[in-house]
């Protein structure tokens, strides 16, 4: 039961970073979700420090408030000349250490280091259950299955929107459209993504899991409906792949999902048909062959 419970927890990672780290991608926001993923150290402390509670709907909520700091401040210092990774460095490297001080000043005595935030450890989830109407599951497991919940009712709400502000910005804001409540409302959802992962692959690796499985089914799509859908299935495979690479090797298991996600992701990029590099190079060899011969 135990494994049953950490490969649907590593599934339900894959499905919800896979269905966010599209439009990561397709914005060209990925470095920023690097950013979120250490900033919400910041925001979980915060949380915690204010209710004096581990309670997963506070740390969800102060993720959120600081993945909304996060955009805000990156914004700010690009629109005042900083170049936007240089901007990013700043905010997620001075929130992520004011986050890891404030742990050492007061939370020191209580389950909440920075280890487990980075790192994560998705063997020890069927351990940690909820119980919701009867119903016993893994707190990480109702926490993905809400926050995927959010995800998909954000996105069927505001597809055409999100579409349109992401292709074609300008004439997005010349009809009207709310693009900075758009530009926070996504990256709140991806500091809710992230901060739900936490205990199965930690707040670094999460990185991984957000931008490689997007990044291989943008190679694969030509259409955004089926880089949503092959991006979801990419990351359940890396899990469900990761899992038992590392039940094999007797490696970790979140650091696995990620390089499994990585493999997935050099193989399309080698052997995709037509475009992938290695046909590339067999193409090119190939006419020089006839030209030679001609």
């Amino acid at each position: 039961m135990n494994e049953f419970w950490v490969l649907v927890t590593g599934s339900l990672v894959g499905i919800t970073c896979g269905l966010t780290g599209v439009f990561l991608i397709l914005r060209k926001m990925a470095m920023i979700a690097d950013a979120i993923s250490h900033t919400v150290l910041f925001g979980i402390v915060m949380a915690f420090i204010i209710t004096q509670s581990l309670n997963g709907i506070w740390m969800m909520l102060g993720a959120g408030i600081a993945g909304v700091i996060t955009a805000y401040l990156v914004q700010v210092l690009q629109s005042n000349g900083l170049q936007e990774d240089a901007s990013i460095g700043v905010v997620f490297t001075t929130l992520f250490a004011v986050g890891v001080l404030l742990i050492t000043l007061f939370a020191g005595n209580v389950h909440l280091d920075v280890e487990h935030v980075l790192m994560g450890e998705i063997a020890f989830v069927p351990w940690n259950t909820w119980t919701f109407m009867n119903l016993t599951m893994p707190k990480a497991v109702w926490m993905l299955l809400f926050v995927l919940l959010i995800n998909i009712l954000f996105l069927l709400g505001f597809y055409k929107e999100i579409k349109l502000s992401t292709f074609d910005p300008i004439f997005a804001m010349s009809i009207g459209l709310p693009l900075v409540f758009l530009h926070y409302a996504f990256m709140t959802l991806v500091s809710f993504t992230t901060v739900a992962a936490f205990d199965s692959v930690g707040a670094v690796l999460v990185v991984a899991m957000l931008i490689v499985p997007a990044s291989t089914a943008y190679l694969l799509s030509k259409s955004i409906k089926r880089m949503i859908i092959l991006s979801m299935l990419i990351g359940m495979l890396s899990a469900i792949g990761g899992y038992y690479f590392a039940k094999f090797l007797d490696a970790s298991i979140a650091g696995m999902m990620a390089t499994t996600a990585g493999g997935i992701f050099l193989l399309v990029f080698l052997f995709r048909p037509y475009e992938g590099l290695l046909m590339k190079k067999r193409k090119l060899v190939n006419m020089n062959n006839l030209t030679i011969k001609s």
